[in-house]
């Protein structure tokens, strides 16, 4: 299954991406684009495996996207080598232990470059003290690897032990940032590639000025890292636990000109233009800031029509897409009124057809 997952195929894969985009992107005036490797294994930072019990044994199985087949996974080349030195740890703990191995069906990773990791148990069972009891105890057993904070997850309830949260320390140029990272919530899988994407946004911005706006903020991901280019920087996210998390960096970052209010870019748009009023933007004047950066990092749907509309009014974009497809087509609009000056292949996704840029477009 992994076969096409070797460090040899590394250059191919990633000059087939290179003209896939090339190909894709031939109607546009680009500039030379720029590539940022991925490390060639143990790259991401987070992974999921089912669960299958066969008599006594146990093990982590995937399925094939195509066939639906399923496969035993005894360790994951592309995972963290702290995920696969904790995949096969848990299994050999909980084996011969009842209470933690009965209907566990699901086994969720996330960890970080700094040393991290968070294990999410899935159950077909409710969990009672006594699981809480040996959860514990594994907790502890396993904390011999690396730091480790176990959730344990049945129908309707999550229980914690004891955070369900890592701490992420990315390093960008000579500078380090902290970052919250929630389980379940959206984080860029590949650590390494991503400090590369900071470093990339951060270079390019430098000396900018004015205000930057970055729509589908997350939990700061690109903001923390930029805030020292801007006079200040307002991020806008619509999901309740990633504000929670960008407001925690904030503090984490000691910065001070850095704010985030949960709402839907079509929201900010019509709060922009003085259409609506909306109680959670008290306290913000939105006419004292200065629009001229914006940044979006759009799930794979792309930009919807508003919100090409409301970007193109600024002076300068900055536009990171994991979709090709949707990111060509609102180029078609944003090149009417803005210059494609910088263009960069993330490969954030290894071996996969999955492909990351970063384009940088101003006013024409």
């Amino acid at each position: 299954m992994f076969s096409h997952i070797h460090p040899d195929n590394y250059q191919q894969q990633l000059d087939e991406k290179q003209q896939s985009i090339a190909t894709d992107f031939a109607q546009f005036d680009l500039p030379k684009f720029e590539i940022f490797t991925s490390p060639t294994l143990n790259y991401r930072q987070r992974a999921e495996f089912r669960v299958w019990h066969e008599g006594d044994d146990l093990y982590y199985i995937m399925f094939d996207s195509k066939t639906k087949q399923k496969f035993r996974v005894d360790d994951f080349p592309v995972a963290s080598t702290l995920i696969n030195q904790f995949m096969s740890a848990l299994l050999l703990d909980i084996k011969d232990r009842e209470v933690l191995r009965q209907r566990l069906f699901q086994v969720d990773f996330l960890s970080t470059i700094s040393g991290e990791v968070l294990v999410s148990l899935l159950y077909h069972k409710q969990l009672d003290d006594e699981w809480v009891e040996q959860a514990e105890q594994l907790k502890l057993r396993l904390s011999a690897i690396a730091p480790v904070d176990i959730i344990g997850r049945a129908r309707k309830q999550k229980v914690i032990l004891n955070k369900d949260f890592v701490m992420e320390t990315l390093t960008v140029g000579d500078k380090q940032f902290h970052y919250q990272q929630v389980e379940n919530s959206f984080t860029q899988p590949n650590a390494i590639v991503n400090e590369k994407m900071l470093l990339w946004t951060q270079q390019a911005t430098k000396n900018t000025g004015g205000d930057l706006i970055e729509l589908y903020c997350g939990n700061g991901n690109f903001g923390m890292a930029l805030a020292e280019n801007f006079d200040r920087v307002l991020g806008t996210e619509i999901s309740k636990s990633s504000v929670k998390s960008a407001q925690v960096n904030i503090a984490a970052n000691k910065l001070k000109n850095v704010d985030i209010v949960r709402m839907a870019s079509e929201d900010f748009s019509q709060a922009m233009n003085g259409e609506r009023v909306f109680r959670r933007l008290e306290g913000f004047d939105l006419t004292s800031y200065k629009y001229q950066t914006v940044l979006v990092d759009p799930p794979r749907a792309g930009l919807d029509p508003d919100s090409v509309e409301l970007i193109s009014r600024f002076e300068r974009i900055i536009y990171i897409s994991c979709n090709p497809e949707t990111l060509r087509n609102n180029l078609i609009e944003l090149v009417k009124t803005h210059k494609i000056e910088h263009f960069a292949l993330f490969d954030q996704f290894p071996y996969t057809h999955h492909i990351e840029t970063g384009v940088i477009l101003t006013r024409l």
